[in-house]
């Protein structure tokens, strides 16, 4: 049965006067003093956050793409047909823009941002004391907010530095303009967070779709290994490449999930049309491999990315009224992929350019994603409810491989953990021809392999940008092969030279007119 999807509840603001003559009692909308005042209440206010904050940069419209994507754009690896008229796109990969260019697309990711900040703020204030709630049941709840409340800070330092650190709902017209804090106090609220819902033993020990698809010890922990990982890297550099280890391993040990394996026929070949790859694009999620993912439900929240797996001009094959390859991947990024020995570079596995009609006719097309398509949706009903994955157990592998070679060494435990991941998309090689491939290699080296394989793998889950942001090296491609080079000074696919100050993007000039106490990032003063 397909999951159930968590609805907003908007909690409205009540004006009152002296007089109970003047007092208005709204009939559309709960006053604040009327909320938390049973259990009903403060599960709809974690609700809320499912569907609010950074989880809705990932839906978008069949032009602009997800917002999710604009790091991605940044990077130059990923393009857009529609970028004509979508001008964030154009600035992203150009590097234009500014405060002002681009305030009302960054404004709303701002906005969006501490909108699931306030909410969880609200949750975590009010759950604790809320009547009618056991007390187990409370510390869960807050431990899903307080995950929600890091998780959208994590994506605001990460885009924007230091931001204001906003941890009580605003209930006053006291402290309104906040200035913005350091990004190591940003991360450290985070790590707090992250730690009380990893370690206050609440949150289940099973995989999201076991936990009516509610947020799990998993990951919670998940992203904690990513946030340490982060925070070693630039702009902080803390080493806490230990840390990340601890959280990546401990999820890795619990053996809760796994990587998905292809099928084989009776000669031990992969049977291409059933990989792990298309096996995730066939199913609604992975539950042993999707570890946190965003969820849709035709008639309720309906997923765009089916639209975004074909190009236009394949629209009049299609059911859906127009298709746009919003995510299209640029020669460059095809060019990590080595077209003979990835799997994951062939046709029909992350990628396709064509498709056979039911006259048997082939019809060519540009490069697309193929894990977006859905068949059904294409050419039946125009709609999908396929699930988005946003953290994966590759993810995680691969956070295990580089936090274990930069705290402990090249051991065998890392280079397992990044074998496991190659191997399955090195398909004419073994397991152990790959081990022995990494064998003998320098922590830098082999990190720099690790670097490889989160482009390559994790290209759907739009991490590229951050990673170019947390190692300060850009990859090259060529024929399969990548090198790194400095990411200042570095021109992209579009012919744009990054600075240091590209790093990091500016803060929308309607925001800063609304807080004087905001001040610009470096670069985005004009």
């Amino acid at each position: 049965m397909k999951k159930l999807i968590t609805i907003i509840v908007a909690v409205g603001a009540l004006a009152t006067s002296c007089s109970d003559f003047l007092t208005e009692i709204p009939k559309d909308e709960i006053a604040p003093s009327q909320f938390f005042k049973n259990s009903d209440h403060a599960y709809n206010a974690v609700n809320a956050l499912y569907r609010s904050g950074l989880p809705s940069l990932f839906s978008g419209g069949v032009y602009s793409g997800s917002r999710i994507m604009f790091g991605p754009y940044t990077s130059g690896l990923i393009d857009n047909e529609y970028k004509g008229q979508e001008v964030h796109v154009q600035h992203a990969q150009q590097l234009t823009m500014n405060a002002v260019n681009m305030s009302g697309y960054l404004g709303g990711i701002w906005r969006d941002l501490y909108l699931g900040v306030s909410r969880a703020n609200n949750a975590i204030k009010y759950v604790p004391t809320t009547p009618g709630l056991a007390e187990a049941e409370a510390n869960k709840l807050l431990a899903e907010a307080r995950f929600f409340r890091a998780l959208n800070y994590y994506y605001l330092v990460r885009f924007f530095g230091g931001v204001p650190l906003i941890t009580e709902p605003y209930e006053s017209l006291e402290n309104l303009y906040v200035e913005r804090a350091a990004v190591g106090d940003v991360y450290a609220l985070i790590v707090e967070d992250l730690r009380f819902a990893v370690q206050a033993g609440v949150l289940p020990n099973t995989t999201m779709d076991g936990n009516g698809n509610r947020i799990t010890h998993g990951i919670a922990t998940a992203l904690l290994a990513e946030v340490y990982l982060t925070m070693s890297g630039y702009p902080l550099q803390a080493n806490h490449y230990a840390d990340a280890a601890q959280q990546a391993r401990s999820l890795i040990n619990g053996g809760v999930f796994s990587l998905t394996s292809h099928d084989r026929d009776g000669a031990g070949n992969v049977i291409p049309t059933a990989s792990a790859y298309n096996k995730a694009r066939l199913a609604d999620y992975l539950p042993n491999e999707h570890i946190y993912y965003f969820e849709y439900t035709v008639g309720i929240a309906t997923s765009g990315y089916a639209q975004w797996a074909f190009p236009t001009n394949i629209s009049p094959e299609l059911e859906y009224a127009i298709a746009n390859n919003a995510y299209a991947p640029t020669a460059d990024l095809l060019a990590a992929y080595s077209p003979t020995e990835d799997l994951r570079g062939q046709e029909k596995q992350y990628f396709h350019s064509s498709f056979t009609r039911e006259d048997g006719t082939v019809v060519n097309f540009q490069k697309a994603p193929y894990l977006w398509y859905d068949e059904q949706a294409a050419f039946e009903t125009a709609t999908s409810e396929k699930d988005l994955p946003i953290y994966t157990y590759a993810n995680v592998l691969l956070i295990a491989a580089e936090s274990i070679a930069l705290s402990e060494g090249v051991t065998a435990e890392a280079i397992d953990y990044l074998s496991q991941v190659r191997a399955r998309a090195y398909w004419k090689q073994s397991a152990e021809q790959v081990k022995a491939s990494l064998a003998g290699l320098t922590p830098q080296q082999f990190v720099a392999e690790v670097w490889k394989e989160r482009l390559r793998e994790l290209i759907f889950e739009f991490h590229v940008w951050f990673d170019i942001q947390r190692t300060r090296q850009f990859p090259v491609t060529d024929n399969g092969q990548i090198n790194f080079v400095d990411v200042v000074g570095h021109n992209n696919s579009f012919d744009a030279t990054y600075t240091e100050d590209h790093l990091l993007y500016p803060i929308p000039d309607d925001e800063m007119q609304r807080n004087p106490a905001l001040e610009p990032n470096p670069g985005y003063t004009e």
